[in-house]
């Protein structure tokens, strides 16, 4: 019997530790990677407060959070961070990692302001640049988003995801020439399905803003080739499909959509659209309870639901 190497590392570590009486952090922080990536999360914890205590390094504080954020304690990361701050002021590494917590607790304003900070220690930071550009494109913002992409060109990015928001950027501020050859771009560069899947899909979206339907068609299916969970594709699609009159074929395009994404609004409330169109009000109701619990500030959702109470008020 052979053992993995993480055991054998583990083994090392523990008699070093024990030859050192406990008293050398580096060797700690050996143990608590090893407990880590053998899944024991409350040993590495152990492991790496114990390191803490004898040295204060940023490298622990980085092991350490990721082992919170492993048992699903984003709060406690974030507090070990702050701590971590405390000591190491304006580090770069802590600034990014509560940067990212607030990213992953969709605290976009809280985490775009640590990347600035992140930017005023390391003005070169790829994610923190990226970061903020995407923050300003959901905030209506495409030109100044335009701008920090075309920073992260100048120093030497070249991938499919730059040039993929590019495109959107480009199209959003309506610099459509650029929004096309941006496009052409990302999918000439080497990518996943996944990511190609993400480009045709939003020169789908392209399509559709200039009025190209039987363009975009053939797009959200491309997306739909590479991509075969691609929720967004399949409730275009059905959109597209009932502009045509399909009604059987895009119902089944917005369930598939729903069940693959139930936390997006559109496709519960474009299947309550057509089920009341077609007369099927008990299920338009039921999906626009759903597009309500999705997105309850939707207005046309709420005049919806106004609409088909009054009707079952009346019968």
């Amino acid at each position: 019997l052979v053992l993995s190497p993480v055991l054998l590392a583990l083994d090392l570590a523990a008699q070093a530790t024990e030859h050192a009486q406990f008293k050398d952090w580096w060797w700690k922080v050996q143990l608590g990677k090893c407990y880590y990536r053998l899944g024991l999360y409350r040993e590495a914890e152990k492991q790496f407060r114990s390191a803490l205590n004898q040295q204060e390094v940023v490298d622990t504080y980085l092991y350490l959070a990721k082992v919170y954020q492993r048992m699903d304690q984003p709060v406690t990361a974030l507090n070990l961070f702050k701590q971590g701050l405390d000591h190491f002021p304006g580090e770069v590494t802590l600034l990014t990692g509560v940067a990212r917590i607030h990213e992953e607790l969709n605290n976009i304003s809280s985490a775009t302001e640590y990347y600035k900070d992140v930017l005023k220690q390391d003005n070169t930071h790829v994610e923190a640049i990226a970061c903020i550009g995407s923050n300003h494109f959901y905030t209506d913002q495409p030109e100044i988003a335009l701008r920090f992409y075309r920073r992260l060109l100048q120093m030497g990015v070249y991938n499919c995801q730059l040039y993929n928001n590019l495109g959107l950027c480009c199209f959003y501020a309506q610099q459509y020439d650029m929004a096309l050859s941006s496009f052409e771009r990302a999918l000439g560069l080497v990518c996943s399905d996944e990511e190609q899947a993400e480009v045709w899909y939003n020169i789908g979206h392209v399509a559709v803003g200039i009025g190209d339907l039987t363009l975009a068609y053939q797009c959200f299916k491309l997306a739909l080739a590479l991509n075969n969970d691609h929720a967004e594709a399949y409730n275009n699609l059905a959109v597209l499909e009932l502009r045509k009159g399909h009604i059987e074929q895009a119902k089944a395009f917005l369930q598939t959509a729903a069940s693959l994404a139930p936390h997006m609004y559109e496709p519960h409330f474009n299947f309550s659209i057509l089920s009341e169109k077609i007369g099927d009000l008990q299920s338009s109701y039921t999906a626009a309870q759903k597009s309500e619990d999705a997105f309850p500030e939707h207005v046309d959702t709420q005049k919806l639901l106004k609409q088909l109470r009054q009707h079952f008020a009346v019968l």
